[in-house]
């Protein structure tokens, strides 16, 4: 009987212990993610659900030359894993992103595929809802894309995850101007979630777009946009994208000390530093504020692991070759404009300052 107990304490512990990414990429914890499938692949290389993850991982981090060879060898290994299908799609859908060209148009196409099957094999599918989502939004008609198809991906996910759905429909319908009706959508998953960073930075975002510009005018935006900055820091000093989402907003009001101020007492007390050194350099570049810290700052960024969620190494290279440019250094910001054109092709701020050094 003890020997009967301890096999099923065994099996027990063995089911506690099962191999499950979900949370992390959800969460936005892509290092943690990334790590653990490649600790899980290394045990097993078969492990399609560690391919899938390690491909989301990836694909957060913009290293989508590395993200879709390990999504098509999960799907190689299980053609009809959720995960798998959902991590291609968002390769696919990113890397048309990244190219910006006709042959992007087919890249597209093919991630929405994907992540349509992906939701269809498994409806609690978060990330794969809200991105289908805002792919049928901002593709055009001729291609499948509506802003009723897109409202639909908000429904499903809000059976899901309420405040996430509501965030969804919320920025559907800012991005289809249409600020009035999606204010209480962002007001109620605030109010259900105000702790996420996806539902800050998603209001924050839509907060700032063009199109409630264009409702509110510029003066009442801007009032309103420092206001829940402010409102909403002590609900997200924990996370990074949170922390970062707020200095953005600061930022692009014009409160540069304000937005520094906040970043730089996040770095001790959020989950991913290497994002706030890279929105401190970012301010550096795009300001003028504190350039010699802020160089120094992505320094630091392109020394070690980048959390993903933000523009990735090629951001970061980027920004050193604005601050260097700044600084009369052009022979070593041309340097960094290359580096970042050589890890994507495309990059438009990249293109943009080596055409100022040529």
């Amino acid at each position: 009987m003890i020997r009967v107990r301890m096999l099923m304490a065994g099996c027990l512990g063995l089911t506690l212990m099962a191999y499950s990414p979900r949370a992390d990429l959800d969460a936005g914890h892509y290092l943690k993610a990334l790590t653990d499938a490649e600790v899980e692949l290394k045990a097993n290389p078969s492990n399609a659900l560690a391919w899938a993850a390690k491909s989301q991982s990836l694909t957060a981090m913009q290293r989508f030359w590395e993200a879709m060879p390990a999504a098509e060898k999960a799907l190689s290994l299980n053609p009809n894993l959720a995960d798998a299908l959902q991590a291609r799609g968002l390769a696919r859908v990113g890397v048309a992103v990244q190219q910006r060209n006709l042959n992007s148009l087919r890249q597209a196409s093919g991630g929405i595929s994907d992540l349509e099957a992906a939701v269809e094999q498994d409806p609690s599918l978060t990330t794969a809802w809200f991105s289908l989502g805002l792919a049928y939004q901002e593709l055009p008609g001729i291609l499948g894309g509506s802003t009723r198809k897109a409202l639909k991906c908000a429904e499903s996910l809000h059976k899901v995850h309420p405040a996430k759905g509501d965030l969804l429909e919320g920025t559907i319908l800012t991005m289809d101007a249409r600020w009035p009706e999606a204010e209480p959508y962002f007001a109620r998953a605030l109010a259900a979630a105000p702790s996420d960073p996806d539902v800050v930075q998603g209001y924050l975002e839509a907060l700032g777009s063009q199109e409630t510009r264009d409702a509110l005018g510029n003066t009442e935006q801007i009032r309103r946009r420092i206001v829940e900055a402010r409102r909403l820091l002590p609900y997200v000093r924990a996370s990074a994208r949170g922390v970062e989402a707020v200095s953005l907003t600061l930022t692009d009001v014009g409160l540069l000390i304000e937005a520094w101020d906040v970043a730089k007492k996040g770095l001790n007390q959020v989950d991913a530093p290497s994002l706030l050194r890279l929105q401190l350099g970012k301010i550096a570049a795009r300001t003028g504020f504190n350039r010699e810290e802020g160089l120094a700052l992505l320094d630091q960024v392109l020394r070690e692991p980048l959390e993903g969620g933000s523009g990735g190494y090629p951001a970061a290279h980027w920004r050193r070759g604005q601050i260097l440019r700044d600084l009369g250094r052009k022979a070593e910001a041309k340097a960094e404009a290359e580096e970042a054109l050589k890890l994507d092709s495309n990059h438009p701020g990249a293109k943009k300052l080596l055409e100022e050094l040529q």
